[in-house]
């Protein structure tokens, strides 16, 4: 059939995500009879620079989280020019999504909404995977697509994620000296399971659970979030430490504390700290524990804390911006031209097509940046980002952690995913850090 990959029918719909809040699903059918089907995460913590999600706004339905606006969006106006008398090939994804970008016609997508245009982007890629007969990382990836990633954990949570006291979002596990994939996901579950031992000598229910399926525990402080990681990677018979087992991150999200004069305010800590002395809290943590990782240590736009937190750590330390850059291509040329950050969180909702998510991934390798493939806090039984982590090797996926079917499809994806590589599958494991571990 000539024109198999010729897309005949495109219909979204509204859909709950993991915290029960409206959300679109696309289903894509090609004239071949193949079909694509792709749900869109939601972040609670959202950049200022992110493309715009097209809520209904309507107070008496979902307290105003209704998305039939994006739904209609897709139905009415990007199925018939997508799906018309001149269908587009879905199979040529750059061209697919440079339309999608052209009906909406705004720099930020806000018109149509990133939920709908994503939806429809990512339905396209899988429906084309499905009429090639092959799976959705090597339709994205090539036969070179066999870097399984270092998965970073959520194990304990703050912020937006949790109701804890905690103003930081995350406290991660990094299985640093695992030597495949699926080692590293049992000792993150490992650690994971010594956490909740550990909490429940505190009392039943005292640990709580956040948004993405980590403790959300009532700490006096962070560095006791720190402490309790440390000491559960020991009670599982692991050792924590940078050349050890398991290595910790942070996602500050200092965004979300940030005041409007400038100040970084810990409730937990009772203070307001300037980005310099943040950047120095941090530098002191990250020499007490082995901390690899910190994301988003400075505000989304206070470029002065980013250059010093870089020049304090980033020879030391993986420092992620996720605010910061907002997986947009020009957000990340200027962070790289300052020298700011080394490594970029990639959230294709943040952005709003498949194509440009693939592009400031290659963008950044080629400016030295480590890609981190990364889940929402409010996600779905969608796949994709399992997929998009082996199709472009970008070595390590943040998902959250390892209770709650929406993290687990993404974690059981990447175990099938090794499993069919076989002999072929390698891991990306404490290589990923080598340019910090050298020092």
């Amino acid at each position: 059939m000539p024109d198999a990959t010729h897309i005949a029918a495109i219909h979204a719909r509204e859909v709950l995500d993991s915290r029960g809040n409206p959300t679109v699903e696309v289903d894509l059918r090609l004239r071949g009879g193949a079909l694509g089907r792709a749900i869109v995460p939601s972040g609670a913590s959202t950049g200022r620079h992110e493309a715009v999600e097209l809520r209904d706004g309507n107070p008496t339905r979902y307290d105003g989280k209704g998305v039939l606006r994006a739904v209609a969006a897709v139905n009415d106006v990007i199925a018939p020019a997508l799906a018309g008398d001149n269908p587009a090939d879905a199979s040529e994804q750059a061209a697919l999504d440079a339309l999608l970008r052209e009906l909406d016609g705004t720099s930020n997508k806000s018109r149509l909404g990133a939920n709908a245009i994503l939806g429809v982007s990512l339905a396209a890629a899988r429906a084309s995977a499905h009429a090639a007969g092959i799976p959705l990382y090597r339709h994205l990836g090539g036969e070179s697509a066999t870097l399984l990633p270092l998965p970073m954990v959520n194990i304990i949570s703050g912020g937006r994620h949790a109701a804890g006291g905690l103003d930081m979002q995350d406290f991660l596990a990094i299985p640093i000296g695992a030597p495949t994939y699926r080692a590293a996901l049992r000792m993150a579950v490992d650690v994971h399971r010594a956490v909740g031992r550990i909490l429940t000598q505190t009392g039943p229910y005292g640990h709580g659970v956040a948004d993405e399926g980590g403790y959300g525990p009532p700490l006096p402080c962070h560095e006791d979030a720190l402490g309790l990681l440390h000491d559960a990677t020991r009670l599982a018979g692991y050792r924590c430490a940078r050349d050890g087992d398991i290595a910790i991150g942070i996602d500050v999200a200092a965004t979300e504390f940030r005041d409007a004069a400038g100040g970084y305010t810990l409730q937990a800590e009772r203070r307001t700290f300037s980005a310099t002395e943040l950047a120095d809290l941090l530098a002191h943590w990250a020499g007490t524990y082995p901390i690899i990782s910190i994301e988003d240590g400075a505000g989304e736009d206070d470029w002065d804390g980013w250059a010093y937190l870089t020049e304090r750590l980033g020879t030391s330390t993986q420092l992620i911006g996720d605010d910061l850059f907002t997986t947009n291509p020009q957000r990340l040329a200027m962070g790289a031209d300052r020298g700011i950050a080394n490594a970029i969180l990639v959230k294709p909702n943040q952005i709003g097509t498949l194509t440009e998510t693939l592009d400031t991934v290659r963008l950044a390798r080629q400016r030295g940046y480590l890609p981190v493939i990364s889940a929402r806090s409010g996600e779905t039984e969608d796949t994709t980002i399992a997929d998009l982590a082996v199709a472009t090797g970008a070595g390590q996926i943040k998902i959250g952690s390892i209770t709650r079917s929406e993290r687990l499809a993404k974690y059981n994806q990447l175990l099938r995913i090794e499993e069919e590589l076989g002999e072929h599958a390698r891991f990306a494991g404490r290589d990923v850090f080598a340019r910090f571990l050298a020092q």
